[in-house]
């Protein structure tokens, strides 16, 4: 859409880049296992996709229409609890860790954990701050400097595995301080960059409680229930990493006591290790497409909720499920087709053995089934969020873990650890479409003909793209080295873009064009949607 969009995919794709740099760099050691890893718990709390910027934006943007002073206040007020909150939680576990500290000497590996965690708590403060400034941004149309901060933390985190670490020091303890600060860096940096972006754009902190109260309360009201409904993908993964746990033996064939010896357990050892890195690698389009889209529509959408207008709320919605169609089907495809390729290059050294690979890429393509499915879960939830109706996602999502739990205890027996990965993928499209129904009859219309356009269209030029990038891949000599490695990534994905791009275009379709214009031409939520990278370009976008 715009460079803003841009830079979301590299900051998405810079983290499997930080992921690589980690596994490769601390293997031996198990450091990076060791290594707290904040992300877990913030973005679906505090980040940039967060409840707490889902149930602050369209607030905030309801209130920035009335006025605008008002809009000031209730970012003031917000933002000023949030870091005495978050300052709060910081320094509470601070003085957990030197107690833990006190309390334990002699124990290398836990002082290490413990010295790491009290280098990263701070970045906990900076991350989430920075993830609301942002939102506040988008409330005012602005997207590239949030866009752009994510990947400033990835190149900082790659910078400091790859190259820092292994200079300053050559013990991994030591590398692995090395690392936390340079996060830490990074993140004090993502919240540093935006806040004069802030001020440019006219803000003035304007701390006013009574002003600011009904507001708040409205955040804090629908906090929880968007916590939830946002995390329920995350929730059905975690559920799949604890089913491999517990349904997992380091030998084949073994009785699983606790159920009588009447049952053998169905996943080997690794299973959970497996999901984890077909998660990681699944996630990539999910944040490249799923949740850029997501954010770029998200202030639109909120502005035309405070508005009322509901025709054209389902006309943005529509036009979000179309671009992520559009990319998201592709995606998906191009996925399950480089599965083992991507999962050699990424992770195939040290203990990682080719069998892991295997292992993994079986996981990737399983997960690969539900991408677009995945990618289209945060356009629709915001749909709700919008208009302040947190409930209806959060009952879907509900019915959907039920759903995916009873899969998961089906599958789990013919298929082993790749019925879990069925399973959640099965159970994203199920709330996509009980998702999209319930919006359609409560909220207004979704424009079903050309959403279905889209789809039959990027169905077609997605099998010609597929039969392309599998002859390139068919057509690669056989050599394990990393330049072959890199080879067999490269070729048939730009084969594959080139393709799809160029059948898309036979075939009429205009959403390629939206993405790449300016200004969208024949509808509201297009014009809207183009207006906005005008603004983010221009006049308020010179910065980013």
């Amino acid at each position: 859409m715009d460079h803003g969009q841009s830079r979301a995919g590299h900051g998405a794709r810079h983290g499997h880049g930080r992921l690589a740099g980690n596994v490769g760099r601390w293997r031996d050691g198990r450091l990076c296992d060791r290594l707290p890893h904040p992300e877990p718990v913030s973005p679906p709390v505090w980040g940039r996709e967060g409840a707490l910027a889902a149930s602050y934006l369209p607030v905030l943007s309801e209130q920035i229409e009335r006025n605008r002073a008002g809009g000031w206040q209730l970012a003031s007020v917000t933002l000023t609890w949030l870091a005495i909150g978050l300052a709060g939680i910081v320094l509470v576990g601070e003085t957990l860790v030197g107690i833990l500290w006190l309390a334990n000497p002699h124990h290398p590996r836990l002082e290490l954990l413990l010295g790491l965690v009290a280098v990263m708590l701070p970045y906990l403060f900076c991350i989430c701050l920075a993830a609301q400034v942002s939102a506040t941004l988008h409330a005012l149309h602005h997207f590239g400097t949030p866009a752009f901060v994510p990947v400033l933390l990835n190149i900082v985190w790659i910078l400091g595995a790859l190259v820092i670490a292994p200079w300053w020091a050559t013990d991994k303890s030591s590398q692995a301080y090395v690392l936390a600060i340079s996060v830490l860096c990074g993140g004090v940096l993502q919240l540093a960059i935006q806040l004069p972006i802030l001020h440019r754009l006219g803000f003035r902190y304007d701390y006013d409680w009574p002003a600011a109260r009904q507001g708040v309360s409205r955040i804090v009201a629908t906090l929880l229930p968007m916590l939830l409904g946002l995390a329920v993908t995350q929730i059905n993964t975690l559920l799949d990493s604890l089913m491999a746990w517990v349904f997992s033996s380091p030998q084949p064939r073994t009785p699983i006591g606790w159920l009588g010896d009447s049952w053998d357990y169905p996943l080997r050892q690794g299973a959970a290790g497996a999901i984890y890195y077909g998660e990681r690698l699944y996630q990539l389009p999910v944040g490249v497409l799923g949740i850029t889209v997501a954010t770029v529509i998200f202030p639109l959408l909120s502005r035309h909720a405070a508005r009322g207008d509901r025709d054209k709320i389902g006309a943005d919605l529509s036009l979000g499920l179309r671009l992520v169609l559009f990319l998201a089907v592709p995606a998906a495809a191009g996925l399950f087709l480089l599965a083992e390729p991507v999962a050699r290059l990424l992770f195939q050294r040290g203990e990682f053995l080719p069998e892991d690979t295997l292992r993994t890429a079986r996981m990737i393509r399983c997960y690969a089934l539900g991408v677009w499915a995945y990618c289209a879960l945060p356009v629709l939830v915001r749909g709700f969020y919008a208009q302040q109706d947190p409930h209806t996602p959060l009952r879907i999502g509900l019915g959907v873990v039920s759903c995916n739990f009873l899969l998961n205890l089906v599958l789990i027996w013919p298929l082993a650890e790749a019925g879990l990965a069925v399973s959640t993928a099965v159970a994203a499209a199920l709330q996509v479409g009980w998702l999209a129904v319930a919006f359609a009859r409560k909220s207004g219309h979704l424009d079903w003909w050309e959403m279905s356009g889209t789809l039959l269209r990027s169905i077609v030029a997605t099998a010609a793209m597929y039969g392309a990038g599998l002859a390139v891949l068919g057509s690669l000599p056989d050599d394990g080295g990393l330049t072959h490695q890199m080879v067999a990534v490269l070729a048939p994905l730009i084969v594959c873009l080139a393709v799809y791009l160029a059948v898309s275009h036979a075939l009429g379709s205009g959403e390629w064009r939206l993405l790449t214009s300016r200004q969208g031409k024949s509808s509201d939520a297009r014009n809207d949607l183009g207006q906005m990278r005008g603004r983010d370009r221009g006049g308020n976008g010179s910065a980013s």
